[in-house]
């Protein structure tokens, strides 16, 4: 778990890899200005909380409970990253006193389906997680090729990226549990029941290759008075790509609503 900082306190809920440490880059930058939190997902190493299957979308609703307990946090910001927009979703839907502003990164929203590569990896998440994990690279090629200016920055960040992953894998039996429980949970007047100032944030849509934009732009017609932010010349990870830029956007709209 990370806690550092200070200011208004905003908890990033990582993707579905679970892993806050993916998101280093951004929570450096965001912790500058904000108290910035984060955690894994329940059943990944270093959660401390095990899945129970039976509780299902629950599992993830009742974990962030427990973060704002751990944290003594009374009342902050969600930022929901890709997977993690779910959990942000429903918890700004049904814990409305403890959310002071919403931020939705990248984000499917209800209704959405994976697309038929990662199908694929869900049916046989072990035996299919070899082959995701190599063809990464060329998904996100362009992104990183517009993102960053030079080879020997692109070179880098490469190379810190893959590190962070080598020492804080993907599981992909949780993976596609994850996927399961969003799948099997019912979204369905959720966006009405957000009070929360919400900002929608993507990349453009030429990209971001795992969601596309405009799934996530839906949120704008779910959640009333919903506002938007893209990051120009990136895609699906572009708050560590650009994150600085990402943590401006995020911290500005934060203390913005931290009343």
């Amino acid at each position: 778990m990370m806690d550092e900082g200070t200011g208004p306190p905003v908890i990033v809920i990582p993707g579905i890899q679970g892993r806050w440490e993916w998101m280093m880059p951004a929570l450096r930058e965001l912790r500058r200005s904000c108290r910035a939190i984060s955690y894994s997902l329940c059943g990944d190493r270093g959660s401390g909380v095990d899945r129970d299957p039976a509780l299902g979308f629950e599992n993830y609703v009742r974990q962030l409970d427990a973060v704002f307990e751990k944290t003594r946090v009374s009342r902050a910001a969600l930022c929901g990253v890709s997977y993690g927009g779910f959990i942000a979703f429903r918890y700004a839907a049904t814990r409305p006193e403890r959310v002071s502003a919403l931020v939705l990164v990248s984000a499917p929203s209800p209704g959405w389906l994976p697309s038929a590569r990662q199908q694929q990896f869900l049916a046989s998440p072990r035996l299919r997680a070899p082959l995701f994990m190599l063809t990464a690279p060329g998904r996100l090629w362009a992104e990183i090729h517009s993102a960053i200016p030079s080879w020997k920055a692109r070179m880098y960040f490469a190379a810190t990226y893959g590190a962070r992953v080598l020492t804080a894998p993907l599981a992909p039996a949780r993976a596609a549990a994850r996927i399961a429980d969003q799948q099997a949970a019912d979204f369905t007047g959720d966006g009405a029941r957000v009070k929360a100032p919400t900002l929608v944030v993507t990349g453009d849509d030429s990209l971001d290759h795992v969601v596309p934009p405009d799934v996530s732009r839906a949120y704008l017609s779910l959640i009333p008075g919903a506002s938007y932010s893209k990051l120009d010349g990136t895609g699906h990870i572009g708050m560590i790509t650009q994150p600085s830029r990402f943590a401006h956007i995020v911290s500005d709209f934060v203390h913005a609503n931290s009343h």
